[in-house]
């Protein structure tokens, strides 16, 4: 459920025209619907009220300021991934305590930033960075909390870019090593190795391969168990899928009513750790036509945002809805000659969307659908491209979250020698 819908064949999103937005901010721009945030949001924590979990957004989907503080303000805790994130995590005045921090590649500097942050713990993904953790948690003279990362090898039926639970990814250990490293827990003095965390991929839309992960770990505790070892908190991860295009993945009800058996007689706390499906269909992307190109192979909608802005078509091939401000007149799709939807970046890759029917002309505006996530923050300035604007409708009030980059922005931190 979002709120973005036409009202007199008008695009809006909650209580705002979209292109009053567009005409008053610029394009591109990046509108998000504060009511989609936290209904789902709200869905999620409803789900699975029953074994009360700690629901720690994924900071990565989108790390806006204002974003973050509205989730954090309503009781969410924030799953991080870098240095920066926990950076943002403080500035949004989240409380250290319902902070996770995960990544493969976590530095010296980092591992000391987020101790001495008290965040709740880490998510180590493999022995060295257990090593590390333990080295300069000792050189603090603190002890801290880890879970360690499973990897389940599961396949979670997703773009392989996305897929974490997969033997031959990068991330987490399996499930050998996971065990003889809790065993081992006496040779790190400063780590208390408290939980198991497994974060199988992104996109997920089927319920089979989180079950297929949840049992795996629900052995492994039994097991450990039986060691007089007690895991204390299970983070099961993130990863539900969203509509995009004709997908039907499951709501957060039906995912709840499939794992909820298998976690209830744990005597663990339960960590969640989603991102997409808060934020996915919460954002759009607005853009303006700049030309109509025709061509003896095909038409081209030439608008001012770009791969720079929006990545994930040219990087997994993504499909996401584009449709227009102005809602399209009654015609026969037939009559409308298929389009791609390009940008200015000089690569082939710079396409938002290909062979779609829209009847647009120069100097309309268009909406690239599904744009809250994964979208602004894999953002970048390729072609020197300043970064897009990002605002937030809370009713019929829009608030600018994020000013437009200037040329200024671009240089500001180069030297010119």
């Amino acid at each position: 459920m979002h709120r973005f819908s036409y009202k007199k064949n008008n695009l809006y999103c909650e209580g705002c025209k979209v292109e009053d937005l567009a005409k008053k901010f610029g394009t591109p721009l990046y509108v998000y619907s504060q009511k989609t945030i936290l209904d789902h949001f709200f869905k999620i924590q409803k789900a699975f009220a029953s074994i009360k979990p700690l629901i720690c957004y994924s900071v990565k989907a989108n790390s806006n300021l204002s974003i973050l503080r509205l989730l954090i303000q309503n009781g969410a805790g924030l799953d991080i991934v870098s240095g920066g994130e926990l950076y943002r995590a403080k500035k949004a005045k989240c409380p250290s305590k319902r902070i996770v921090y995960a990544s493969v590649g976590k530095t010296k500097d980092e591992i000391r930033e987020a101790i001495k942050s008290g965040i709740l713990m880490f998510n180590v993904e493999s022995v060295p960075e257990l090593k590390r953790i333990n080295m300069v948690a000792a050189l603090l003279k603190k002890r801290v909390n880890v879970a360690l990362r499973l990897n389940p090898d599961v396949e979670p039926q997703t773009h392989n870019y996305v897929a974490t639970g997969k033997a031959k990814s990068k991330f987490g250990m399996d499930i050998r090593t996971l065990k003889s490293t809790i065993l081992s827990q006496k040779a790190y003095s400063n780590v208390n190795i408290i939980g198991i965390h497994i974060h199988i991929g992104s996109q997920v839309t089927v319920p089979e391969p989180f079950i297929k992960a949840i049992r795996k770990v629900k052995s492994l505790i039994k097991e450990l168990k039986k060691e007089n070892i007690q895991i204390k908190y299970f983070n099961i991860g993130g990863g539900l899928g969203i509509v995009y295009d004709k997908e039907q993945p499951q709501t957060a009800k039906e995912f709840a009513s499939k794992v909820l058996p298998l976690l209830k007689d744990l005597s663990c706390k339960i960590i969640l750790e989603p991102g997409r499906f808060i934020v996915g269909n919460a954002g759009i992307l607005v853009t303006n036509v700049t030309y109509i190109k025709d061509s003896p192979q095909r038409r081209f909608v030439i608008v001012d945002a770009a791969m720079n802005d929006l990545i994930r078509p040219a990087l997994y091939g993504s499909y996401q809805k584009i449709v227009p401000l102005k809602e399209m007149r009654k015609r026969k799709p037939h009559t409308v000659k298929t389009s791609d939807i390009v940008g200015p970046i000089c690569e082939s890759a710079d396409f938002l969307g290909k062979r779609r029917y829209l009847d647009v002309g120069e100097g309309e505006y268009i909406a690239v659908l599904g744009s809250g996530a994964y979208s602004f923050s894999m953002s970048s300035n390729y072609n020197s491209r300043p970064r897009a604007a990002e605002v937030l409708v809370k009713g019929k009030q829009a608030s600018l979250i994020r000013k437009r980059e200037t040329y200024r922005d671009l240089v500001d931190k180069e030297t010119n020698i």
